[in-house]
C-alpha cells in the first residue's frame, strides 16, 4: 500500500470568506466540475477539506455525485470524522478501495472504522490479498490502541548490512514511505534492536556498519498500548517516531508525531467534552441525536438538584424567621462549586498526564486542603464584609464567614477524591466527576450555612 505524497507548491490558506464558499457553491449548481477540480488541486488538502466541511449537506452530496469529480484521499484524510462518514454514503465501493490502496495504512484503518460491517468486508474483499491482510490484523485489535494508530509502511534493514547496501535500499525500494525520519535497524528475528536517523546515513562512510551507528536505546510500543500512553511516551522522551511490535516483539508498524498530534487533540477535546457531559458530540449531529446524548447528564444533574433542594426544605422554619438567609445560600453553594471545578480540572489534567501518582497523592490532597483553608479565609472575609455592611447584622456575617470557610474546603477535597476514586472504579473521571462535585457543594454548602443558622437564630 504506498501513500501518494504530491510534492506540489500548493498555496495554504488561513481562512475562506463567505464570498468563495458562495462562488464554489455556484459552480456545483452549474455541475462546473473542472473549475472546482483544478480549484482544489491548487489549494493545500487541509484547505480544501475546509471547504467541503462549509457546505451544507446537500451541497456536499451534490459536489460528490458531480460527473468527472473524484476527491483527492489526502482531503478526505483531511475532513473531520463526521463528514468522513456523511460522504462515504455517497461513494462507490470502487471509489472507496481507491481511495484506500492510495492512503497509508493508519489512515486507511481510520476511514474503515467509520463504515458498517457489511460494506466494509465488501471493500477489504475488493482489496489486494496483502493490502486487505494488513488491515483486518489492524481492526482486529481494540480501538485506540496502538496498532490502530501505526502505519505498516516503515523502513527496517539488517544489523549486518553497510551503509551504502542501506542507502542502494532506500533508492530501489518502491515500497517504502515516501518520508521517515529514522530507519529501524532488526536482528535475524525481525526484533528492533535500535535505529538510525536517516541525516546520519547520508553523513555516514558506505564502508560503515549500520550497527556501529544506531542508538540501542530503542523504546517499542506493544500493539495493545492504549494510544493515550503512548502519547505520553512520545511526550516524554520527545520521539519523532516509535516502532511498534507484537507479543513475540516483532516489528509490524511504525507510528509518527503527527499521528500521536492529532490523539493528543482528539484526548483533549474528548475530556472537555465529557466534563460538560455532551459525550462525542460532533457539530454536524442532529437535533435529536444530540438531544439524545445530553438527555441522561441532564438528567442526572435533575435529580441531584432535588437532592440539594431537600436539604433545604429540612431548614424551612429557619428561613421563615430569618428572610436574610434564602439570599445568601446561593452565594455559599456557588463559590464552593466554582472551587471544586477548579481542583477537578485541575486533577482531571494530571490524570490524564500520568502526574498524579501513589507518591505525590498525599502532598497533593494536602495542597489542596491548604488551599481550600487560604481561599476560605480570603472569600469568607470579604462575604462578612458585604454582608455586615447590608444586613447590618453580625450573626449573618458570622454564618457566611464559618459556611464558606468548611465549603471552600470541602470542594478541594472533593474536586480531588471524587475524581481518583472514580478512575480506581474504572469510570472515567472526566464524564461523571462533576456533577458529584457540583452535588457535594451544593449540599454541603446549603447544610452548613443554614445548619448553622438554625444554630444562631432557633436556640
Amino acid at each position: 500500500m504506498t501513500l501518494i505524497k504530491k510534492l506540489k507548491d500548493k498555496k495554504v490558506n488561513f481562512e475562506f470568506n463567505k464570498e468563495y464558499i458562495r462562488v464554489v457553491n455556484e459552480k456545483i449548481q452549474k455541475n462546473d466540475a473542472e473549475f472546482i477540480t483544478n480549484s482544489f488541486k491548487e489549494m493545500h488538502p487541509a484547505d480544501t477539506a475546509d471547504i467541503i466541511e462549509h457546505l451544507n449537506e446537500d451541497d456536499r452530496e451534490k459536489l460528490i455525485k458531480l460527473n468527472n469529480f473524484k476527491i483527492d484521499p489526502e482531503v478526505f484524510i483531511e475532513l473531520n470524522e463526521s463528514i468522513q462518514s456523511e460522504i462515504i454514503k455517497y461513494l462507490s465501493t470502487d471509489t472507496i478501495v481507491s481511495i484506500l490502496k492510495n492512503l497509508e495504512s493508519d489512515n486507511a484503518i481510520k476511514i474503515l472504522e467509520n463504515i458498517d460491517e457489511k460494506n466494509k468486508d465488501i471493500i477489504l474483499n475488493s482489496l489486494p490479498p496483502k493490502d486487505r491482510f494488513a488491515l483486518q490484523e489492524s481492526l482486529s485489535y481494540p480501538e485506540d490502541t496502538a496498532a490502530r494508530l501505526m502505519q505498516r509502511e516503515f523502513t527496517a534493514i539488517p544489523s549486518n548490512w553497510s551503509v551504502g547496501q542501506t542507502i542502494d535500499y532506500l533508492r530501489e525500494n518502491k515500497d517504502l514511505p515516501e518520508e521517515f525520519l529514522e530507519i529501524f535497524i532488526v536482528d535475524n528475528e525481525f526484533k528492533p534492536i535500535g535505529t538510525v536517523p536517516s541525516s546520519k546515513v547520508l553523513r555516514t562512510s558506505r564502508d560503515a556498519n549500520m550497527q556501529s551507528i544506531m542508538l540501542e536505546t530503542q523504546l517499542s510500543i506493544p500493539v495493545d498500548m492504549d494510544q493515550e500512553e503512548v502519547g505520553h511516551l512520545f511526550e516524554n522522551y520527545n520521539l519523532n517516531s516509535a516502532c511498534v511490535v507484537d507479543k513475540s516483539n516483532k516489528l509490524v508498524g511504525m507510528i509518527t508525531s503527527d499521528d500521536v498530534l492529532t490523539v493528543l487533540k482528539e484526548e483533549a477535546e474528548e475530556d472537555a467534552l465529557r466534563l460538560a457531559g455532551v459525550g462525542d458530540e460532533e457539530i454536524t449531529d442532529g437535533v435529536i441525536k444530540k438531544t439524545k446524548r445530553r438527555f441522561n447528564w441532564l438528567l442526572l444533574n435533575l435529580l441531584t438538584a432535588f437532592l440539594a433542594t431537600w436539604v433545604i426544605s429540612i431548614f424551612g422554619a429557619t428561613i421563615e424567621q430569618m428572610v436574610a438567609l434564602a439570599f445568601l445560600m446561593p452565594i455559599v453553594a456557588s463559590m464552593g462549586g466554582n472551587a471544586g471545578m477548579q481542583t477537578l480540572a485541575v486533577t482531571i489534567r494530571t490524570l490524564a498526564t500520568n502526574e498524579l501518582t501513589k507518591n505525590n497523592f498525599m502532598k497533593t490532597v494536602s495542597k489542596e486542603f491548604s488551599i481550600g483553608i487560604l481561599n476560605g479565609v480570603i472569600f469568607a472575609a470579604i462575604s462578612a464584609l458585604v454582608v455586615h455592611l447590608w444586613f447590618k447584622d453580625i450573626k449573618l456575617s458570622l454564618i457566611i464567614s464559618i459556611s464558606m470557610i468548611l465549603n471552600m474546603i470541602v470542594a478541594g477535597l472533593f474536586g480531588i477524591l471524587v475524581p481518583v476514586t472514580l478512575k480506581r472504579m474504572k469510570i472515567d473521571p472526566a464524564i461523571a466527576s462533576s456533577v458529584f462535585v457540583t452535588t457535594i457543594t451544593d449540599v454541603i454548602g446549603f447544610l452548613s450555612f443554614l445548619g448553622i443558622g438554625a444554630y444562631f437564630f432557633l436556640n
